[in-house]
């Protein structure tokens, strides 16, 4: 059993990276903007998206493990007591500490009851627990520490209310990615006010950190047919940017630890993957860097394996190896807000804060795609990420079952 907590105020989708394989092609900018999107872009203030006034109620919150160890939660399991109460055992039983809960889903829903105007026509009336609080306050009593992940730029319901926010499409209307699902244009600064809502209603509600996924440009579909008309005059990895560092600056004052869920590629690629995310201008607007370096989301070919799910090991160690080479390094050649030009170097060289090896915190595999996934991959996971110098991990089964991490975790 966990010791009690110190108090401290403080369909499968792999979080974020989707069944895709990434073409890491150079992103090359549609320049047709149709006619119809040419309506105003000044952020209004209505009482509809006003902000909720009412003071947060300060509650406990668990101190960040040093290790955190974890495994997701998904909204509608949250929502089945007899279903989460079985992971909570896990968690209890075993070497973890934490739980990954959904906060917001891909739906655009919410998982908790909530009054503020911004954010309270979104709460799912499939999925979700009314008792989130309590269920937050119990898993503390077991000193397990609790992250609310929250999908951002893919979200179907928010884009149905406010078509003028989302990615547009090229002949008319709202984009959709080859799922059907919508995505709020990266830009559109009257959406980034209803994240920052929805994540100070979180951490009043209890969760201990807040994990952001789907901070990104969408990437499945037809990418050609994509205007991003919130975003003109910049490149993906800017206006990602510049969210990134809003984000930050609106919820520092609240003290709550905030993690980025980023492709696995972002570790080894210096380009922004055609979804403007580069590890480098992520860092400095995070506690922690979530890379999804599931092995079967890799392409043929990576690390020099022509399966990649022949070697779970080797992509794993690789992909961590190379982001705590960047994250510990002083300098760097990709360029961020937060970082300052070296005089006279060429290639010209930016002065970078250093981060210790535990900013990188990697989202693994206990889910099978499109291999069964035995234990043995899954132990092999955990030994790469050690190996790499990390030391804590969040595990991904959608289906939230985790046989093969159960039997591994059980063994030990």
């Amino acid at each position: 059993m966990k010791t009690k907590p110190t108090a401290s105020y403080s369909a499968l989708y792999g979080a974020g990276f989707g069944i895709v394989f990434v073409v890491c092609a150079p992103f090359v900018w549609n320049m047709y903007i149709s006619p119809s999107l040419a309506f105003s872009r000044e952020a209004t203030s209505t009482p509809e998206r006003t902000a909720s006034v009412k003071p947060l109620q300060r509650v406990e919150h668990i101190a960040t493990p040093k290790a955190v160890k974890a495994i997701y939660m998904s909204q509608c399991v949250v929502g089945t007591p007899t279903f989460r109460d079985e992971l909570v055992k896990l968690i209890d039983t075993t070497e973890l500490n934490a739980v990954v809960i959904d906060i917001r889903d891909y739906t655009g829903k919410i998982a908790f009851p909530t009054d503020s105007p911004l954010i309270k026509d979104y709460v799912s009336d499939q999925c979700g627990a009314h008792d989130m609080r309590s269920f937050v306050e119990e898993l503390h009593k077991k000193n397990i520490y609790v992250i609310g992940r929250i999908t951002v730029f893919q979200n179907p319901a928010y884009t149905k209310n406010h078509p003028e926010e989302a990615v547009q499409h090229v002949n008319g209307g709202v984009w959709k990615d080859r799922k059907g699902l919508a995505f709020v244009d990266v830009g559109a600064r009257p959406y980034w006010e209803t994240v920052v809502e929805l994540s100070k209603e979180s951490y009043a509600l209890g969760f201990d950190e807040l994990n952001f996924d789907y901070i990104r440009f969408p990437s499945d579909g037809d990418m050609k047919a994509a205007v991003y008309s919130w975003d003109l005059g910049k490149t993906k990895q800017e206006a990602l940017e510049e969210f990134f560092k809003y984000l930050h600056d609106e919820l520092k004052s609240t003290g709550v630890i905030l993690s980025a869920d980023l492709f696995g590629y972002v570790t080894v690629h210096a380009d922004d993957l055609g979804i403007g995310q580069i590890l480098e201008r992520a860092m400095p607007y995070f506690d922690y860097i979530d890379p999804m370096v599931y092995p079967s989301h890799y392409n043929s070919g990576f690390a020099g394996l022509k399966d990649v799910n022949s070697d779970p090991y080797k992509v794993v160690h690789v992909s961590l190896v190379g982001a705590v080479k960047r994250a510990q390094a002083t300098t760097t050649e990709l360029y961020s807000f937060a970082e300052t030009a070296i005089a006279s170097t060429s290639p010209q060289l930016y002065s970078k804060q250093a981060y210790p090896a535990s900013k990188i915190r990697p989202w693994l595999q206990s889910f099978d795609y499109p291999v069964s996934y035995t234990p043995e991959m899954v132990r092999t996971q955990i030994k790469a990420n050690e190996d790499a110098g990390v030391n804590s991990y969040l595990f991904w089964d959608p289906a939230n079952k985790y046989r093969s991490l159960r039997a591994v975790l059980l063994s030990e």
